[in-house]
């Protein structure tokens, strides 16, 4: 596996393959000495166009966990800012040593770009590419649901609700591909306005309601972030009514059963998508989707540049 642009470039047997080698790379944050010498003398770029800190922050810390050099590109204080072209600054990086380009992009399709155009020769890696999708944070959720609901090698059976501004989420998108691929059945809720097309072809069911959805007893209900900054021109949307009729609040959290899961990529918008009782509940699970996606990011890093994997 040279590339992971999309949950896509993936068969049923090579996501298991990376949910029990991030599985197993978990141990190593739990020890003294929380490194390995996989990547000794590799070069990682995180190239990223947009604002993050748990992906970017993550990825550094992976890469590092496995000795690889790590380089941290802010687009903003460099060339790009003056004009440069994706493909320029590929190239730049490649030719000082890049043998991973972690992309994080505005616009969807940049990182298959890269990856398949012929620019570089080096691993690229999907950060997040505009409305399309976030491979590895579909990942990580899937090894979150996996430890939690201890459903074997896969997620046959589990039920997973994911909620909310599905139009704008590349989460939403990845992970019902991954869900659905690892056996999960996967349902999506949100308003009207905010439910793309073709979602229900993506492999998921589409309730109208949120409460209609909660009825049917997920295992996982997935909170997704509002986009506020792409709502400028949605007239249709209001937080007052969002919250009403959407936000997993204090009423929502006392449907759920005693072993349902919570979870958000992050960041949450408290307040809006989630309560705060719901956020720090229990039954929360955030915290340890940050910490999965350290060793899902190991886990795609020693794929991408060891070969050991293919599809």
């Amino acid at each position: 596996m040279k590339h992971l642009i999309s949950i896509r470039d993936l068969t049923r047997d090579s996501a298991v393959a990376l949910l029990d080698s991030a599985q197993q790379l978990s141990q190593v944050n739990q020890r003294t000495v929380k490194s390995l010498p996989a990547l000794r003398g590799k070069t990682v770029v995180n190239l990223f166009y947009e604002n993050s800190t748990r992906t970017r922050i993550s990825f550094e810390i992976a890469a590092k966990r496995l000795s690889a050099d790590v380089i941290n590109f802010d687009a903003q204080a460099s060339s790009a800012s003056k004009g440069e072209s994706l493909k320029d600054t590929a190239q730049t990086l490649e030719a000082l040593g890049a043998a991973a380009i972690i992309v994080r992009h505005p616009m969807s399709g940049a990182a298959h770009a890269l990856a398949n155009r012929g620019w570089v020769s080096a691993s690229i890696i999907n950060a997040g590419d505009g409305r399309h999708e976030h491979p590895t944070q579909a990942l990580l959720d899937a090894l979150t649901i996996r430890q939690l609901k201890l459903s074997g090698s896969d997620l046959t059976g589990v039920k997973v609700l994911i909620v909310g501004d599905l139009e704008h989420s590349r989460v939403a998108r990845s992970n019902i591909l991954l869900l659905s691929l690892l056996g999960a059945a996967v349902s999506v809720a949100g308003p009207a306005e905010l439910v793309p097309e073709g979602i229900a072809a993506m492999g998921a069911k589409v309730y109208k309601s949120f409460d209609e959805a909660l009825a049917e007893q997920p295992d996982v209900v997935m909170m997704l972030r509002v986009q506020l900054e792409r709502m400028l021109k949605n007239e249709a949307f209001t937080t007052r009514d969002y919250v009403k009729n959407w936000s997993l609040d204090q009423t929502r959290l006392g449907q759920l059963g005693k072993e349902t899961v919570i979870m958000h990529p992050g960041p949450m918008n408290r307040g809006l998508e989630i309560s705060n009782q719901a956020a720090n509940d229990p039954r929360s699970a955030v915290l340890r989707q940050v910490e999965n996606g350290l060793a899902v990011r190991m886990a795609v890093l020693h794929r991408v540049l060891s070969g050991e994997v293919t599809n």
